[in-house]
């Protein structure tokens, strides 16, 4: 089985969220399964400072751009470096705002993908699958829709809220043909959106749980394109994501400050005193610590934790908070950290050291999030034996037991999260019942091999000749 994995992020080259950790362990986990899987990405200054060794390997001339396709290993780089060779991240410049020509940087690089599975490719190999990740691969699906004996196409959504919907005047730069721009394809409300091409015209959707498989059917979390997803349901699957499950393992962490397991978990509380310290926090095992590592936005639910800090602080507990969002949110969490020296801290950055402590030293992890496609920390937290306390969405519903190896709450409101705060804390003063919970989701299985078989079955159901136009589809 062939597959070209197209994505416009990959770590440790490039990442700005889960979607970087995916492309990562995905496409490696199906190569260990003897799968030949080859990766896609723009040639950003940091992907090509990643791969010294990258050797051009065609020369292209795609809507009026100029590039390279260039090969290192597993790795397809599309180096264009007037749209990719930026200061800024892969979609934003330094100052935080979306670059104007992203229609065109992503417009290219599903173009490529494109042209990868279809008969005009420039090289001898050819997948059978292209799998496009997200709304910056979404018109890879609608350009080979155009391909003869073209490979199946895998549009695999990872976050419904972000969809590339940009001006209808990006169609003829884009070559997208008045057949393509209808409410059957790329058009939206009059404009044109990349993320709705993909799910009109792929053979397969996948979303990164099953439960959120679930939610993007309705009104409430489908983001204006439910009624698409529902028509095109009987071609939709929800797959887990995995973790890392060896840059994620207590008993071999090199960030934290004790390893343990499962049979030394009274080695744990080492680690929450290093947190305490280095975080400016009253050194007390007797206290209950809270711990968060997220983005500061809405969606996370960081301010239900803001909102219930005082209550939680109360009881008493402990609370500290890494991550960077909406500025908003820092100010308020950083006012909320003023007014309870010892008692709350508050790191506003990225600190990669300071997530691991944080999943070790912490008692409990706090996942409020208003919906979640699938989420990581929560799996990352039972590895560690911090046990999650988490919203009943998405794919926290799909991979927290409530009672068994987490705490689950219905309403994203701040007093349902206090609520089973306080639930979790009468289990934990529990230490017996405590440890059993400990236990059990250290002995959860979240590595990648169980996904990965089930993303190779659906390539395995696809490999077969392809028709042109839009998919069919159930409704």
């Amino acid at each position: 089985m062939r597959a070209l994995f197209a994505t416009p992020e990959c770590a440790p080259l490039t990442k700005t969220g889960g979607l970087g950790d995916v492309s990562a362990a995905l496409p490696a986990a199906l190569r260990a399964q003897g799968y030949d899987v080859r990766v896609l990405l723009p040639g950003y200054g940091a992907v090509l400072a990643g791969l010294p060794g990258a050797r051009e390997v065609a020369q292209l001339a795609l809507l009026g751009v100029q590039s390279r396709l260039l090969e290192a290993g597993d790795f397809f780089v599309l180096d264009c470096a007037e749209l990719y060779r930026r200061d800024g991240g892969p979609y934003q410049n330094p100052q935080g705002e979306d670059w104007p020509d992203n229609p065109r940087r992503f417009g290219l690089l599903s173009r490529v993908a494109a042209l990868l599975g279809g008969d005009a490719s420039p090289l001898a190999w050819r997948p059978q699958v292209v799998h496009c990740n997200d709304w910056p691969c979404g018109l890879a699906p609608v350009y080979l829709s155009l391909e003869e004996n073209r490979a199946a196409a895998v549009m695999t959504v990872h976050n419904l809220a972000f969809q590339g919907v940009f001006d209808a005047s990006w169609q003829q730069p884009l070559e997208l043909s008045a057949a393509t721009f209808s409410i059957e394809g790329v058009e939206f409300h009059g404009r044109l959106s990349f993320l709705k091409g993909g799910l009109a015209y792929a053979d397969e959707i996948t979303t990164v749980s099953p439960t959120y498989a679930k939610e993007i059917q309705t009104e409430p979390l489908g983001c204006g394109l439910d009624g698409l997803i529902r028509a095109r349901r009987g071609q939709l699957s929800g797959i887990a994501n995995g973790i890392d499950t060896e840059a994620w393992d207590p008993e071999r962490d090199p960030r934290i400050a004790q390893r343990y397991g499962p049979r030394t978990l009274e080695r744990k509380s080492a680690n929450k005193e290093a947190l305490q310290r280095r975080l400016g926090l009253a050194v007390d095992a007797g206290v209950p610590l809270l711990g968060t590592v997220c983005r500061f936005t809405g969606q996370k639910g960081i301010d239900l934790i803001a909102a219930a800090a005082g209550e939680l602080l109360a009881i008493p507990a402990q609370l500290a908070v890494l991550g960077t969002g909406e500025r908003q949110h820092e100010a308020a969490l950083r006012a909320l950290a003023g007014r309870h020296p010892g008692a709350a801290a508050v790191v506003v950055g990225f600190d990669e050291d300071l997530s691991h402590l944080i999943e070790a030293g912490a008692d409990v992890f706090l996942m409020p999030s208003r919906f979640e496609p699938c989420g990581l920390n929560q799996m990352y937290s039972q590895r560690y034996g911090t046990l999650p306390v988490a919203h009943a969405t998405g794919g926290l519903v799909d991979t927290v037991r409530d009672g068994e190896t987490g705490f689950l709450f219905e309403r994203a409101e701040s007093g349902e999260l206090a609520g089973a705060v306080r639930r979790a804390l009468a289990v934990w003063r529990d230490v017996r019942r405590w440890r059993e919970m400990q236990r059990q989701a250290m002995a959860r299985e979240f590595g990648w091999a169980g996904p990965a078989r089930q993303y190779a079955e659906l390539y395995a159901r696809l490999v077969r000749p392809r028709p042109r136009g839009p998919a069919r589809t159930d409704a």
